[in-house]
């Protein structure tokens, strides 16, 4: 029996029901908004920037640190995540010209934002805004915008805004080096309900964490923007202090805090960044650590628990569409463990105005 609040709603229901929707809304990038994704891509490739800023804050802003990843390995361009505070606060005027600046906000509406773009453009940037809201002040202002197709997201923590925007940012890198990234993609939506049909997993991982003071997440390469969203959706749900770091960063000082009682959750991806991340395991092994894997079936079988993801044969830089999925549903089970609602974290707001 499913417990409801004062007004008769079952607690978070509504993040339930849209983390349902990511393979639908996979599919209908996939279908309807690859074709327009890619005229995009290929018109800014014929600019030739010389390199990128990626502008976002939040959830968005890991989408923006995996397309960094795309954008450096795929099509070598030097990139960087902007301070938006240099020209909103500071009134810097950086020479941009050349430059690609894509912005990218489920709701394009942060008037931090906004203006960063504006003053993007004006300083000479092609300018590429990537949202979930085709009409909102974020896309007038850019020259480009790419609409992520995700449908109204009422849950306060973003689910399948994040993995359609890692879609459609994959889908823009690929045309702009002339790739077809719509076929590699094309067993995301399946794959993405075979995990989603694993709940009952996810629900006895959560039962570990119920009483968690604090949690790790580490990855590397693709897999770090995966850390740090779930780090996010845990902290912003379930109230639980959850630190990301990148595996080279956690052993330059920070694997001193973990012990046998913290959990570390390691996101192993199947190529480079899960080989990259081995020294990392190893010494959380090494150090006792109650050490829980998503990603590689061969890791979950050596980690103290864990949830292996189907993406054999699937390319490393798709994979973190499929790695977040499993921590969103975790997220949101330990959170109804705790007995809290995770359609409305107190004292946050859909769409959050900074300047």
């Amino acid at each position: 029996m499913s417990v409801t609040d004062q007004s008769g709603r079952t607690p978070g229901h509504i993040m339930l029901a849209e983390m349902a929707e990511q393979p639908a809304v996979l599919r209908r990038i996939l279908e309807e908004g690859a074709p327009r994704i890619r005229e995009i891509a290929e018109e800014v490739a014929a600019r030739s920037p010389r390199f990128v800023l990626l502008t976002a804050r939040g959830t968005s802003d890991n989408a923006a640190l995996y397309a960094k990843y795309l954008l450096e390995i795929l099509l070598g361009k030097p990139c960087g995540l902007t301070s938006m505070s240099t020209t909103t606060a500071y009134g810097a005027t950086p020479d941009l010209t050349d430059c690609l600046v894509i912005t990218v906000s489920q709701s394009g509406g942060s008037p931090d934002l906004v203006a960063s773009t504006r003053a993007a453009r004006a300083a000479g940037a092609i300018t590429l805004a990537v949202t979930n809201n085709s009409g909102s002040p974020l896309a007038e202002v850019s020259e480009f915008h790419i609409d992520v197709l995700a449908g109204e997201e009422k849950a306060l923590p973003a689910t399948k805004t994040y993995t359609a925007e890692l879609l459609a940012l994959h889908l823009f890198v690929e045309g702009m080096r002339g790739g077809h990234g719509a076929a590699a993609a094309k067993q995301l939506p399946e794959l993405a309900e075979a995990i989603l049909a694993r709940r009952g997993e996810i629900k006895a991982l959560a039962s570990r964490y119920r009483f968690a003071e604090r949690m790790v997440l580490t990855s590397r390469g693709y897999g770090y923007p995966t850390a740090k969203e779930a780090a996010l959706k845990l902290m912003e749900t379930s109230y639980i202090p959850a630190l990301s770091y990148s595996g080279a960063d956690l052993l330059h000082g920070p694997l001193a805090m973990v012990d046998n009682i913290s959990p570390v959750i390691a996101v192993v991806p199947e190529g480079k960044g899960g080989e990259a991340l081995q020294p990392v395991l190893d010494r959380l092994r090494d150090r006792g650590a109650d050490l829980v894997v998503i990603g590689s079936p061969a890791e979950v079988d050596r980690a103290s628990a864990g949830f292996a993801l189907p993406t054999e044969g699937l390319p490393e830089e798709l994979q973190p569409i499929l790695e977040i999925i499993p921590l969103q549903l975790l997220a949101y089970e330990v959170t109804i463990a705790r007995g809290q609602d995770p359609d409305a974290p107190r004292a946050l707001a859909k769409v959050t105005e900074t300047s």
